[in-house]
């Protein structure tokens, strides 16, 4: 759904001039008024009731999710967790500590290689670049990312429990980083200079589609699974907190670093994250697809 607010942000600002910014903030109390609306009907999760002594509404919640025999494996492996959690508690959830260390920190690196591949970047000043590089609507173009942002996205969802976490990842950034390659070529030699518009569009759909299969969702996905649960929620506060405070940094400087050096140079480095950011789940990350918490939390320990 995040994907498709920003598809629907897109297709505003082709259908609206700039003048009319009030209109365009006015309709986005239109999807936060559908999101209350839709939690209130949302059910609380099975291990929150189940820790209130809720157990039979927890197993008819769990059951709803994850069928008769899943939704009682799942139920089995929160309540053991808990237990664990209980012991753990007593000796404190300081972030930093040697036992919570290694997820927090992956947790906020796998959220700083995302917002240093340029995913951001390329949204907010797509339409820009694509002006610089003699698309007639920049605007036009942009809603084409974000209708293959959703597209990526739909696939993903079919993949992430085929194909695996870390499988999808690796994948993502090395699609990521050979369109940004591709862009950087494309772009900075003057040779190419007639194509800059075909391949400033197709490199960049190309990038979002990379983006949207991996990179995009699987992130916010294994953050919470990597991480014990005596920590969890302040583990994945503190890889959100390294999440914005990289995109506003990408997004304050992307202009400035595109004038000073050329989006070429900018898109290259880009790439390298990208690079960088294959190898260190190809190398760190631990496979959680069909895992327990219990079971990935024994792999993260080794």
């Amino acid at each position: 759904m995040i994907c498709v607010g920003i598809l629907a942000a897109l297709l505003v600002n082709v259908a609206l001039p700039v003048s009319d910014w009030r209109t365009m903030f006015n309709l986005a109390t239109i999807p936060a008024g559908l999101l209350f609306l839709g939690m209130l009907g949302s059910p609380e999760s099975p291990a929150y009731l189940a820790s209130k002594g809720r157990k039979n509404e927890a197993m008819q919640v769990a059951t709803k999710l994850w069928g008769t025999h899943g939704g009682a494996a799942q139920l089995g492996a929160a309540a053991a967790e808990k237990s664990t959690t209980k012991a753990e508690s007593s000796e404190g959830s300081n972030l930093l500590a040697a036992k919570y260390r290694k997820g927090v920190i992956m947790g906020c690196l796998l959220f700083l290689f995302q917002q240093f591949s340029g995913i951001n970047a390329i949204v907010y000043f797509s339409s820009s670049v694509f002006k610089q590089a003699g698309i007639a609507s920049g605007a036009l173009a942009s809603a084409a990312v974000g209708a293959t942002n959703v597209l990526g996205t739909l696939i993903a969802t079919g993949l992430v429990e085929g194909a695996g976490r870390k499988q999808l990842l690796t994948a993502s950034y090395t699609g990521m980083a050979a369109t940004m390659a591709l862009m950087a070529v494309g772009l900075g030699v003057p040779a190419l200079a007639p194509y800059s518009g075909y391949i400033a569009l197709g490199g960049t759909l190309a990038y979002i589609l990379s983006f949207a299969i991996g990179a995009g969702p699987v992130t916010g996905l294994i953050v919470p699974e990597i991480n014990k649960e005596a920590v969890r929620g302040n583990a994945v506060s503190a890889a959100m907190v390294t999440h914005w405070v990289a995109n506003v940094a990408i997004g304050q400087t992307f202009m400035t670093a595109a004038d000073a050096f050329g989006v070429s140079a900018v898109y290259a480095f880009f790439g390298l994250c990208s690079v960088l950011a294959a190898v260190y789940v190809l190398n760190n990350v631990p496979e959680t697809k069909g895992k327990s918490f219990t079971e990935i939390q024994l792999e993260m320990d080794r």
